[in-house]
Formats: C-alpha cells, structure tokens, sequence
C-alpha cells in the first residue's frame, strides 16, 4: 500500500509539471517574452489607460464591467469615469467600444474583434509581440502589416508611441520572392524603444487580467488546495496504517 501512496503523489507531482510546462509553453517558438505580473497593480493600471486611450475606440471587452475593473485596480469610481470612460456608458456596464459594429462591419467589412479573452485565446507572449511587431508595408490596404500576424488588416494602434518601423528583407529567392528577417525604427515615436516595451507590457498585463480577473484569486487558493491535499493524504496514510497494524 506504501509503494502505491508514493506511486499516486509521484504521478500526481508528474501532472502538476507538465500542466506548468504546457502553460508556459503556449506563446509559442519565435515570441517575446512578455514577462506578466498580474500582482504590479500600478502595470495594470497604466495599461488600462492605454487600452482605453488607443484601443477602446474600436475593440471592446464584453466580459469587463468599468465597476469590476475599478475594485481590482485600486482606482475609484471618479477615476475610472473620467479617465477611462469615453462612451457615456453607466459605472456598472460593459466596456463597449466607441464604434458601433453594425458601422465597423460597413466601413471595414468586419467588426473588429473583442479582446477580453484575446490573452486566453493567444496567450500574453502572442499579444506582447505582436503589440511590437507592426512595420509600414504600402503594399497592404491601411498601410501596415504584422511579423507575428501577417497580413493584419489592422493599423498600428500605438504607432505614435513607438514611432515607424521598416522590414528589413532577405536576400531574394531563385523566384524573386524575400521574407522579413527583421524591423528597423525607420523614426522615433515619442517613446524610447525601452520605455514602448515597457508600455506595451503594461498594456498585455491589462489584457491578461481582463482576460481571467480572477487569476491571482485562483493562484493564492491553489496553494491552500495543494496544502489540503498534502495534509489529507498525510491523515489518510495515518489512518491506513492505523486500521491494518493489527492484519497480517
């Protein structure tokens, strides 16, 4: 019965790394780092500034009352409607893009997409790179185009932050074709490139606390589950014990 105790918290234990590894594992090969601290209240904080400043005029968060927002932030009620609505909406409504989607779909062909799951979707490392992965391309419709989204039909939100980038392309192919090996700052934004990945993410943190704002919750009262199971399983072997000393 002891062999199968330790068998048991072995496989288990072996679980437990594996769902750790495949977590931080789904950004993917090729991304940046995003670094998240869902616990760096003031990293939240200035991301929902800049996702309400440059983002929320077209993407919204269905899932994400400007009320639950306020408590998890730290900030008041006067703070979050003055400084982060822009839609009229009431303290405890969604926070709804300013455009509508009936005219987004007119205007652009489809509405854009809504971003409160976008982190759980992509995982932070994704959004991270591709907040910094945006280069001018004449070729496309709005002028822009994505190393980690090719072919992005969306402008660089944040372009005058981090100023205009360039692909740098390889060598071309038998067939004239090249790839984008790398991204040149062609002209400074009014941030440095240190001080934009750092406000970017400030702005992946946001999203990825909208994304699951329960998150840090969950983390804390997994350690007292965890801490439960040791213990029951430590009562249950003493229990065992106690009801077969006496079977032989």
């Amino acid at each position: 019965m002891t062999k199968r105790i330790h068998i048991f918290l072995a496989l288990t234990l072996a679980l437990l790394v594996g769902a750790v590894s495949v977590q931080a594992s789904e950004g993917g090969a090729g991304l940046m780092s995003a670094n998240i601290n869902l616990r760096d209240q003031a990293s939240l904080q200035r991301g929902a500034k800049l996702f309400f400043n440059y983002c929320s005029g077209c993407h919204s968060l269905h899932y994400m009352r400007y009320s639950r927002m306020a408590r998890d932030l730290g900030l008041t009620r006067k703070e979050v409607m003055q400084n982060l609505n822009f839609t009229g909406a009431r303290f405890q409504g969604h926070a709804i893009a300013a455009m509508p989607e009936a005219d987004a779909e007119k205007w652009f062909g489809k509405a854009p997409p809504d971003l409160s799951l976008m982190v759980a979707q992509k995982g932070p490392d994704y959004v991270y790179s591709y907040l910094n992965s945006f280069y001018l391309d004449p070729t496309r419709p709005v002028g822009w185009n994505n190393t980690v989204f090719p072919n992005a039909s969306m402008p660089n939100p944040l372009w005058e932050l981090q100023g205009l980038q360039v692909a740098k392309l390889s060598t071309p192919d038998s067939k004239g074709k090249t790839e984008v090996i790398g991204l040149d700052l062609a002209r400074p934004g009014s941030m440095t490139p240190a001080q934009f990945h750092a406000a970017s993410n400030d702005l992946t943190a946001f999203l990825t606390y909208v994304s699951e704002p329960v998150a840090v919750e969950r983390q804390s009262l997994g350690i007292w589950v965890l801490l439960y199971l040791a213990a029951f399983t430590l009562l249950a072997y003493m229990l065992k014990r106690e009801y077969w000393k006496d079977v032989h």
